[in-house]
């Protein structure tokens, strides 16, 4: 995302755009211009103005937006936008944890689980980033993270999400432990592939309270004591949902952004797109590491992101998506 300095044109032209009084405005020449392009491209102007912000400063044109228009920026939004262009939108006025809370929560609420989100968001944020979603979370809809999952979880499943959001993980040290290194890969061993059956708590144990550093060198070790690598090792000994929060989890300690950008791949690689996990990749990672991602997925399948989405998106969607990922390097 290419982030823009904030003015207080941008909050003029929010306002204008929702607003439309462009009688009055067009007698102010420095913005007659940006003005006249309005009465034809108001989402056009939403998605550059929110698009090539950062969240902090979106806030700042929303809280002057609501000084100007008496009216809350959020509620004029949702009256002027509709469909998948209003999904990102909405989005991208929630700080990072707050649109993460936000996920789990539709994810769990109502009947049945969409586990695909409740894994990729538990399963990929660091220890820091889920203390935060939990603290949202708890303001934000007054119920106890832990909770919420373990009342719509069952078995090793809800016993691995649990110890992740328990935020139990070491801090990376600057010293290098390789007794401990080779004990754990040795015990990752003993509790899977060396044995009949899988010893699931080991597993859970060492992967949600290691530090990333010392879990990428533990699964390097472990190549010297199983004839498969974790990733293999998590496919043959586990299934079902157990089986893919395990593989985000590996995935993510070896390589995060290329996580992203496989899921991005896998959510775009036939005819249109798997529209709310792009989303929610793209919103979520925007301020995050999103030209990271890019660059991985870029190096991983020849092509640029920004193409890929051109090709597989279209309209006011398409052009929030460009807009957020920015010119394409």
């Amino acid at each position: 995302m290419q982030i823009f300095p904030f003015s207080v044109l941008d909050m003029y032209i929010m306002y204008c755009t929702i607003f439309s009084p462009f009688s009055s405005c067009l007698t102010l020449k420095p913005y007659r211009v940006c003005l006249l392009s309005l009465l034809k491209l108001d989402e056009q102007t939403i998605i550059d103005v929110l698009t090539k912000r950062t969240y902090a400063q979106r806030r700042e044109i929303a809280f002057a937006y609501e000084r100007r228009a008496k009216k809350d920026m959020i509620s004029a939004l949702k009256g002027a936008l509709s469909g998948s262009l209003e999904t990102v939108i909405l989005g991208l006025m929630k700080s990072t944890a707050q649109y993460d809370a936000s996920e789990i929560r539709g994810s769990i609420k109502g009947l049945g689980t969409d586990e695909d989100t409740l894994i990729e968001i538990l399963c990929s944020r660091s220890n820091t980033e889920l203390k935060e979603i939990k603290n949202v979370y708890k303001e934000l809809f007054k119920k106890d993270l832990e909770k919420d999952v373990a009342g719509d979880t069952s078995g090793n499943f809800a016993k691995l999400l649990l110890a992740l959001v328990q935020t139990q993980r070491a801090e990376p040290s600057a010293v290098v432990d390789y007794e401990k290194i080779d004990q754990d890969a040795r015990a990752l061993y003993d509790a899977g592939v060396r044995i009949k059956g899988t010893d699931v708590a080991t597993w859970i144990s060492i992967m949600s309270e290691r530090s990333v550093p010392h879990l990428q060198k533990v699964f390097q070790r472990y190549k010297s004591y199983s004839p498969y690598d974790m990733q293999e090792s998590v496919m043959k000994e586990v299934k079902g949902d157990l089986q893919r929060s395990f593989l985000v989890l590996v995935q993510c300690f070896e390589n995060k952004q290329l996580f992203f950008a496989n899921r991005l791949h896998d959510a775009m690689k036939s005819k249109g797109a798997k529209e709310k996990m792009v989303t929610r990749i793209i919103v979520s990672r925007c301020e995050v590491d999103l030209k990271k991602i890019c660059s991985e997925f870029k190096a991983q399948y020849g092509q640029s992101l920004h193409k890929t989405v051109l090709e597989h998106t279209k309209g006011d969607y398409q052009k929030v998506l460009l807009g957020l990922l920015g010119q394409e390097e």
